[in-house]
């Protein structure tokens, strides 16, 4: 079997000596090519590259930044539900991240030593699985999400949180908390900018935030899962959680609900949705932005907008066809 390993040499929890062992136990196993990413995109490159080349394999060392342009450069240039699944190398994921969202959801251990011996189980028995993932679309450009995607507040906290890893800070969980919690005083709160619309389902307007989700959890504090959208999984659809306030007692309300699930402000359940952001005031003060389009979880492909913007979540139900897991 030919594999390539893609690795995030910057990825939060992994260090030098523990990539070399992972990568020789994988040599051991398979025809493997090691890849290090050195920019954001070029593991889409390196996996198009793979597929290209017919790779039997490409497992994933790296976050769900890593992962995310992975799955999005091997279906490219795929527009349908499991076209051209027969060409597409497998894909296998060891956990490198801060929160490693994607293969936890999977089953796999967080630990990336003890993944990198789940996956080479796997292999060994030929197990694989198939995985559904969400697909954004907006203006003339889309792009395939593996567990969430964000409109509003929480896309504001992953663009603060690019712009400090940019900067050489780690995407710790502290810091993501502590970005959340500076983005809300500093977001608009008193002008929505979002409208969900579902098949039906009438149009909900005046929505401050959007998660949309592929699977569940969304994200994990330490060890717990965080379920806004407990009803999403790979195999059922989506589910979206929005808020129509966003005030401290909203917050202090809504925290039991998401680490204890249970029916919340509005659902889809379904295949699909739109959600439309407009100017969130017609004047916003120095530095600060109107409104956010598609900002996923991964933290990739962030795209801000002055004016009125339709983003298309749809659920692909098979289209990762074969996952090492």
């Amino acid at each position: 079997m030919r594999a390539m390993l893609l690795v995030n040499p910057k990825a939060t929890t992994t260090n030098r000596r523990t990539r070399d062992v992972l990568i020789r136990a994988l040599g051991a196993a398979v025809d493997l090519s090691v890849e290090e990413t050195r920019y954001r995109g070029h593991a889409a490159m390196l996996a198009s590259t793979a597929r290209s080349k017919g790779f039997d394999l490409v497992v994933v060392l790296g976050g769900d930044g890593t992962i995310n342009e992975t799955v999005n450069g091997l279906l490219t240039p795929d527009t349908g539900e499991g076209g051209g699944s027969a060409s597409r190398p497998a894909v296998a994921v060891i956990p490198g991240g801060s929160a490693n969202v994607f293969a936890r959801a999977l089953g796999l251990p967080n630990d990336p030593v003890e993944a990198t011996g789940a996956v080479l189980e796997a292999l060994r028995d030929d197990r694989r699985r198939v995985v559904g993932l969400g697909h954004a679309s907006w203006a003339d450009e889309s792009r395939y999400f593996t567990f969430c995607g964000g409109v509003g507040w929480d896309a504001e906290v992953i663009r603060a949180v690019e712009g400090l890893r940019g900067a050489g800070f780690r995407a710790t969980p502290a810091r993501y908390v502590a970005t959340a919690v500076r983005q809300f005083f500093m977001t608009d709160r008193r002008h929505p900018a979002i409208t969900v619309e579902a098949p039906g389902m009438p149009a909900a307007s005046g929505i401050y935030l959007a998660i949309v989700s592929n699977t569940t959890p969304w994200t994990y504090v330490g060890s717990r899962p965080v379920q806004p959208t407990p009803w999403a999984s790979f195999e059922t659809g989506l589910d979206l959680l929005g808020l129509r306030r966003l005030t401290l007692p909203t917050m202090m309300g809504i925290m039991p609900q998401i680490f204890n699930p249970r029916p919340r402000v509005c659902r889809t359940g379904g295949t699909s949705c739109n959600c439309t952001t407009s100017p969130r005031s017609p004047s916003p003060p120095p530095g600060r932005w109107r409104s956010s389009s598609t900002a996923t979880t991964w933290a990739n492909a962030k795209r801000w907008h002055s004016g009125l913007s339709r983003t298309r979540y749809k659920s692909w139900s098979s289209a990762l066809h074969s996952v090492i897991v």
